[in-house]
């Protein structure tokens, strides 16, 4: 038996069986509505399940790095949801990376360690964080050395920190309130954030607590990771954003930092 090249004619009565599908043409109207519901399963899943940032200062160095683009995932950490109940969520605990709304600007997104939770007494000794009393392994920070040692930060809430050292009117005024025998006590629905890079991160220790309402998601991986320089973000007007653009785009290849693309962040 051997194949034939060609296909049986077909018969006129072959060609209008109801059993026969025809090609149907699809209108201008329905690849419009085709596109848009793409762009709204797109927009449902950058608004409510993931969204992407990048990172702008060295404030979670080594864990992040400035010019990592990451995926965030938005479900995990919000306030439980009764129209979406086979979605698993969790409270925020000791050691997630989070992003979150800055208090007292929430139109800023940050991303720092959480490091303290509702109830928590925690203080600074020599840069050791010490949590209800003991003292907490943490690799990801930046270790504490006669060159960086500072009172205010690293002894913290010992030394007072004041607007002078660089905190907020209002956390200096408030912060005395919180501190209990040496320690500070993070009250009910608030969260004590850190930057792993210690020694050059603005953070709970200068501007306070972080409500959970302001708790966003945490970062799952980088899906991009380019070397940007630190200020870079903080450029503002059309021919330094045209320029970077222009430095994208020439130095893509050599500039992307390979080996971080789909690194999950710890």
């Amino acid at each position: 038996m051997t194949k034939n090249d060609t296909l049986p004619a077909t018969t006129k009565s072959e060609m209008h069986s109801p059993g026969k599908e025809e090609r149907v043409e699809e209108t201008p109207f329905e690849a419009v509505a085709s596109i848009c519901n793409v762009l709204v399963v797109g927009l449902f899943v950058l608004t409510f399940l993931a969204q992407n940032f990048v990172i702008p200062s060295g404030s979670m160095e080594n864990t992040l790095l400035v010019g990592d683009h990451l995926v965030v995932d938005r479900i995990t950490l919000a306030p439980p949801a009764k129209w979406m109940p086979l979605i698993y969520y969790r409270e925020p605990k000791r050691g997630d990376v989070v992003v979150f709304l800055k208090p007292g600007n929430p139109d800023m997104f940050l991303v720092k360690r959480l490091i303290g939770v509702p109830g928590d007494h925690l203080h600074l000794a020599g840069g050791t964080v010490f949590i209800n009393g003991v003292a907490q392994s943490q690799p990801h920070a930046q270790p504490t050395t006669s060159d960086n040692y500072r009172p205010y930060l690293d002894d913290f809430p010992s030394v007072p920190m004041t607007a002078d050292f660089g905190a907020t009117e209002s956390w200096s005024v408030a912060m005395p309130q919180y501190v209990h025998d040496g320690d500070l006590v993070v009250p009910p629905g608030n969260y004590f954030m850190m930057g792993d890079n210690r020694h050059d991160s603005l953070d709970s220790r200068y501007w306070g607590f972080v409500p959970r309402a302001n708790i966003v998601g945490r970062p799952l991986f980088n899906y991009w990771s380019f070397k940007t320089p630190e200020n870079e973000y903080e450029e503002t007007g059309l021919g330094n954003r045209l320029a970077w653009m222009a430095h994208v785009v020439l130095h893509f290849f050599p500039d992307t930092r390979w080996s971080r693309t789909f690194h999950v962040i710890h």
